[in-house]
């Protein structure tokens, strides 16, 4: 497995922005580029990364309000999320201007992502799931040779995304997580949006909002 992947906290929302690449190619990605582009870019410097792309989980404002800032930087196509989503990303500046949140710009992506499709890094291949409930266009990232997942914010440790936003759905996230992310198996670690790694086993055990003892009774 030649998947590597260093976490870049950005934002006052304290968002896992990750930096991931190929080992043998060195070649990359950034998913979810929320903001403080030149945290993200001087990791890529750090490890000479040749970033080919940005991936997109889903389109809130501390997700991806630095992408349309680190795609002029870096010349780059910005890939995801679904198109549900778009209504999201063309509300970025009006987001940042109500949570008093500098810097982030609407976005319209290269490519919109469908279940089902592949992302190329390098030697390393992505599964895109189209996983809606927090946003309507919410995509997740899984790489099946490292069990390693890049959830967004469907799944947390010890917690789900927020179903309150407009076109929030509660039972669609339950229905995502149960029927997209745990057939992935237990053994599958996440980064999510916010917070530590986690595995869905553990969550399966011991989340409050979505483990089998809830879901059961």
């Amino acid at each position: 497995m030649s998947l590597r992947v260093e976490i870049v906290v950005v934002t006052p929302f304290q968002q896992n922005c990750s930096v991931i690449w190929c080992s043998e190619t060195m070649e990359g990605a950034v998913v979810d580029p929320g903001g403080d582009t030149d945290k993200i870019i001087a990791m890529i410097q750090k490890h000479q990364i040749n970033i080919k792309q940005i991936l997109l989980t889903h389109g809130h404002l501390d997700h991806a309000g630095g992408a349309a800032k680190l795609k002029r930087e870096i010349t780059v196509p910005v890939i995801g999320p679904h198109r549900g989503d778009d209504f999201w990303l063309q509300g970025i500046e009006k987001q940042a201007q109500s949570y008093g949140f500098p810097g982030a710009e609407n976005c319209t992506p290269d490519q919109w992502l469908e279940e089902g499709e592949k992302i190329q890094v390098g030697n390393e291949v992505l599964s895109v799931y189209h996983c809606p409930g927090h946003t309507p266009g919410h995509v997740v990232f899984y790489h099946k040779d490292s069990g390693l997942a890049f959830v967004g914010d469907v799944i947390f440790k010890g917690s789900i995304g927020r179903t309150d936003f407009p076109q929030g759905n509660h039972a669609d996230l339950i229905s995502s997580i149960t029927t997209k992310l745990w057939p992935l198996g237990g053994e599958t670690r996440f980064v999510s949006g916010h917070g530590g790694i986690s595995d869905f086993a553990s969550e399966r055990a011991t989340n409050p909002f979505v483990g089998d003892g809830v879901l059961a009774s």
